[in-house]
């Protein structure tokens, strides 16, 4: 195929090209700023004239729209409708020795509607972007066709734009063959949604999906090696159903508002990656076909959401059309890298977390489950510095150097700790509103086998703690229990600093071994035990379904979301645990 390609390309090298058609001149440069917004507005848009003004290019045909666009201060460039009818089809292309004859009739009709020599040619459009290789003989030859028309008409000076309908195959040759195209011509990849499922999602998930979607389109291109300044995006305002666009969206302010979101969010991808162009395609009726009295009003919306001085979109759209252009968008304060709801997370504080995680998507997806969760239950400052205090007596020997050294030494810092004591507190409270279940006979039986030189002390105790299973008395386990509870004397009342407070504990009997009590007297202890592993449990499912909820009120930098899921911060730092 390569060797096939290479010939083609041979062929239109050294074609001898007919004379330069009859023109006034070089085209005038499109807009320098990019992106160049280009509207499809020829004489089968019926409100051609809504794009015929200053700060406007319109795709147009033949000889007399284009000129009424042009007096009446627009630009323009040459939309040629049916590329297929020149070199044909993946399944049925044209005889190749045709293309540069075609290709220079083109060129020609070309520089005469434009009225100059070096037009601005869009291409409608490449069948078949999305056919694995090997090709097919017959789309070898088809996509042959379609660079040596290409180049044919670079040669003359035309400046050609590829409309792309579907999602490219790159891989290996296919990968060859689209750089070749990129040397002499845009590639504009066609992204179009349907209208409802895109306002179904509202605006802030509405307008992710449409950003995801146009980024991907163009990374198709630019991971291959294509240059961004030889791509651009088309966005789709169809009323034909299937065909992505409007899709039978009502009210017609549900409509308006899912043009205004797709301006946005194109403009916002391309002020992330600069691409070439953004175009507009759907404005035509043909007969019935595209009927939709609601377009002149989404085609000022769609012109002034780009620019207000183009169209006054709230007018035209009426009574009831959101006339905000930030809803849905990443607006994020300087510094800021996500906000949920009114809730930050800082840029720096990710980098902070990342010293002690070594991986910077888990420290974004810690920083926002606490932002999640803090929306359910709030730790006050004084509860966190209670806890840091117990830690650093109880763990560091009352050693509060120890503590920030240890803290250093694992990356970490003072206001790093007290974050994860407010989630651990967090996560403690939240727990215990959790449902812990029944744990069976056999459960029962298998942690006492597997367990028998864990601590236990029968005890009384006040306010009633989590880690007897909210009951003010029974069997402590050390795996849950405070470490100074097994100390305390026996028969008298003590005060116990744990982690999440101050305990009044009266022990009933000695610290023992599990092993050392018949499973009988033992089972309560081990059901408190089990059940608060099971609400541990249900805590995970809790939070990772909570923060998949708040994914939908969630903005962040590029769409660079954190991913839903139960952290627990303490595994680097297990002197924060509550059990130690």
């Amino acid at each position: 195929m390569r060797r096939f390609l290479l010939l083609l390309v041979a062929l239109a090298a050294v074609a001898a090209l007919p004379g330069r058609a009859r023109a006034d001149g070089e085209c005038a440069p499109l807009p320098a700023k990019k992106p160049v917004w280009i509207d499809f507005a020829d004489g089968s848009v019926p409100f051609w004239q809504e794009f015929a003004k200053p700060g406007v290019v319109a795709a147009a045909s033949n000889l007399v729209y284009p000129a009424k666009l042009r007096s009446a201060g627009a630009q323009t460039v040459f939309w040629d409708m049916y590329l297929n009818k020149r070199i044909g089809q993946p399944s049925s292309p044209v005889d190749s020795a045709t293309a540069i004859a075609k290709a220079n009739r083109l060129f020609d009709a070309a520089a005469a509607s434009s009225a100059c020599s070096t037009p601005f040619i869009t291409e409608n459009e490449l069948f078949g972007a999305s056919l694995p290789t090997p090709w097919s003989v017959s789309n070898t030859q088809y996509r042959a066709n379609v660079l040596l028309y290409l180049q044919t008409l670079a040669a003359r000076g035309a400046h050609p734009y590829l409309l792309v309908s579907s999602r490219p195959y790159t891989a290996g040759e296919a990968g060859d063959w689209w750089r070749q195209v990129a040397q002499v011509a845009d590639l504009v990849q066609e992204v179009y949604f349907p209208a409802p499922s895109i306002y179904q999602l509202g605006p802030i998930l509405g307008n992710r999906v449409l950003r995801v979607a146009f980024r991907r389109a163009i990374l198709s291109y630019t991971r291959i090696g294509i240059p961004i300044s030889r791509l651009g995006i088309m966005l789709g305002f169809h009323t034909e159903l299937h065909q992505g666009g409007r899709e039978g969206l009502k009210p017609a302010q549900a409509w308006f508002r899912t043009v205004k979101w797709q301006a946005l969010s194109a403009k916002q991808v391309a002020s992330e990656w600069p691409v070439s162009t953004i175009w507009s395609w759907g404005w035509a009726n043909w007969g019935q076909r595209g009927l939709d009295p609601d377009k002149p009003a989404a085609a000022c919306v769609y012109l002034w959401t780009r620019d207000h001085r183009l169209c006054n979109g709230p007018a035209m759209a009426g009574s009831g059309f959101v006339a905000s252009t930030t809803e849905g968008q990443i607006r994020l304060p300087s510094g800021i890298y996500c906000t949920v709801d009114r809730r930050q997370i800082s840029s720096a504080a990710i980098s902070r977390l990342q010293t002690l995680t070594g991986d910077r998507q888990l420290a974004s997806t810690a920083l926002f489950a606490r932002a999640v969760e803090s929306e359910q239950l709030s730790v006050s400052p004084g509860d966190v510095l209670a806890a840091e205090r117990a830690v650093v007596a109880q763990r560091f020997g009352g050693s509060g150097a120890a503590y920030r050294a240890a803290l250093a030494q694992a990356g970490a810092n003072v206001t790093i700790a007290r974050g994860i004591l407010g989630d651990e507190l967090r996560r403690v409270r939240i727990e215990a509103t959790l449902a812990g279940g029944t744990p069976s006979d056999a459960a029962v039986a298998a942690f006492y086998s597997a367990y028998p030189d864990l601590l236990t002390r029968a005890v009384v105790v006040k306010p009633a703690p989590w880690w007897l299973g909210g009951r003010t008395g029974g069997l402590a386990l050390s795996s849950l229990a405070p470490p100074p509870l097994f100390r305390v004397p026996t028969g008298r009342e003590s005060t116990v600093r744990a982690f999440d407070g101050s305990y009044v504990v009266r022990p009933l009997g000695r610290t023992m071994p599990l092993g050392a009590l018949p499973l009988s007297r033992a089972r309560a202890g081990i059901v408190a035990a089990l059940r608060s592993f099971a609400r541990g449990a249900a805590f995970e499912r809790w939070t990772a379904n909570e923060q998949t909820s708040a994914l939908r009120r969630t903005i962040c930098y590029r769409d660079d979301l954190p991913t839903p899921a139960a952290v627990d911060l303490s595994t680097f730092l297990p002197f924060l645990s509550p059990t130690g």
